[in-house]
């Protein structure tokens, strides 16, 4: 494992002249998917309003995660074989049509096919955020670029819901997309003299990982599907499924010539342990996609006051994350990252604590600072678990497939997290209390599990 204390750099250095415009293309990738998420949220009842397609309304999301699961499967191979400016190049122009076509849709059905495309561009790009960090950046700066690229999804939930919410206050949908593909077409501008034409690509061309890509896309359904029954049975059913195709998964890609991830995930190390990490934090946070329903449920906040209590995750993300970014010293992260998952255990037990009927500003006050706090833990672990993924393995090919499967690993538990609240608030005939305490109280426990992994994560203790 490569020692993160070796030649530290700063800050200033990360976006000085040298790095600036490729660390803007890199966390600017992460950025353009993560908004494009949350505006099309905010923008779907205008766009049903206009041009119709209530019964397809949750097929909205679920095909651009769909997509987006799959999609990442493929970012090893694609780097590999194209390097990092034809990657980049091809993802944001795939991007910016499929936006386009959102944008002039007549009918849902039409929508749908822009998500697709959308989708399946946007879960390359997320994914080439960190995989290219090791072609287009020295080492000394991955933590804290790692740190920036990662910190762009909590920009997302802030800028996505505003600007969307904004855009269907005056019934401009349209505009909404067209601003997300405005930002695609400068981006892409941007790629010829921001990222090398080679670097992280070295080794054999790997092929795409078919039976693994369709495996997880399957997974994915499931789970996504998951969230539209009213059915508790058919619900728990279709996660199972989803759990049975993951393990399937993990028995196909250990074998496969063509990966998803990289053959020392499978071996005695602690590189199994980084990415277990990653995805039960990651799972961790989706309880907070309630946040704001609660907010305005049980403490009477109104819905733009909601959507920022449904923020105060990301903002201790976010904080947390740049701070941490600055430890240089390979045991003091080790011991970071190491406590992370009971830090954010305490913050959402006491979201948990907080959930009552009628909760006054005291109460949502509270409320806040606990989602700040599980924020903080994911915040101050993540940009050392996904260095330590990026450095595990320096054999030709398997870093660009390391570093890419960070994203793969983010987005299907993100995937599983939803779906496991989505169960959990529907025991309830309604979201009240009792429903907000056991979703964050569940979700504390899955926070505090983690810690088995994340102890194991820097590679200290035997495995």
């Amino acid at each position: 494992m490569t020692d993160t204390a070796a030649a530290p750099g700063g800050w200033r250095e990360l976006f000085g002249r040298e790095y600036a415009r490729a660390t803007i293309v890199l966390a600017g990738g992460v950025a353009l998917y993560a908004i494009n998420e949350f505006i099309t949220m905010s923008l779907l009842p205008s766009v049903v309003s206009d041009i119709g397609g209530a019964r397809l309304y949750a097929w909205v999301t679920t095909v651009y995660l769909v997509a987006s699961v799959i999609a990442a499967t493929t970012v090893g191979p694609v780097l590999t074989r194209f390097g990092p400016r034809q990657s980049y190049l091809g993802a944001l122009i795939s991007f910016a049509a499929g936006t386009a076509v959102c944008t002039l849709a007549p009918t849902m059905t039409v929508l749908l096919a822009g998500r697709v495309v959308q989708g399946l561009a946007g879960g390359v790009l997320a994914g080439l955020g960190y995989a290219v960090i090791s072609a287009a950046l020295p080492e000394h700066l991955w933590a804290r670029a790692s740190a920036v690229v990662s910190a762009m999804w909590g920009v997302g939930t802030l800028v996505g819901p505003a600007s969307g919410g904004l855009f269907a206050q005056f019934g401009l949908w349209r505009w909404g997309f067209g601003l997300i593909l405005l930002l695609a077409v400068l981006m892409a501008l941007l790629v010829p003299v921001a990222l090398p034409a080679h670097g992280g690509s070295s080794g054999p061309r790997a092929g795409i990982p078919v039976r693994s890509l369709a495996l997880l896309g399957a997974a994915a359904l499931f789970v996504s599907v998951a969230a539209i029954p009213r059915s508790l049975a058919v619900t728990i059913v279709l996660l199972a499924l989803a759990g049975l195709l993951v393990m399937v998964f993990l028995v196909v890609d250990r074998g496969a010539a063509a990966r998803v991830l990289p053959r020392k995930t499978f071996q005695p190390g602690p590189l199994k342990w980084i990415y277990l990490t990653m995805g039960l934090l990651m799972a961790a946070t989706m309880g907070d996609m309630y946040a704001p329903l609660f907010g305005q449920r049980l403490g009477d906040l109104p819905p733009a006051a909601a959507g920022f209590l449904g923020a105060a995750l990301s903002v201790g993300w976010v904080f947390a994350e740049i701070r941490s970014a600055a430890i240089t010293d390979r045991r003091t992260a080790a011991r970071v990252v190491a406590v992370a998952p009971l830090v954010m255990a305490a913050g959402l037990g006491l979201a948990a604590l907080a959930q009552y009927d009628g909760a006054g500003p005291g109460l949502v006050a509270v409320w806040a600072i606990a989602l700040g706090i599980s924020g903080a833990g994911i915040g101050a672990a993540w940009p050392h678990l996904c260095v330590w993924a990026m450095g595990a393995d320096d054999e030709p090919g398997e870093q660009a497939i390391a570093a890419a499967a960070i994203n793969t690993v983010q987005l299907m538990c993100a995937a599983f997290g939803a779906g496991m609240a989505g169960v959990l608030v529907n025991l309830y005939a309604t979201p009240d209390a009792p429903a907000a305490r056991l979703l964050f109280a569940v979700f504390a426990g899955l926070a505090a599990i983690g810690w088995f992994a994340s102890s194991r994560a820097g590679g200290h203790q035997p495995v």
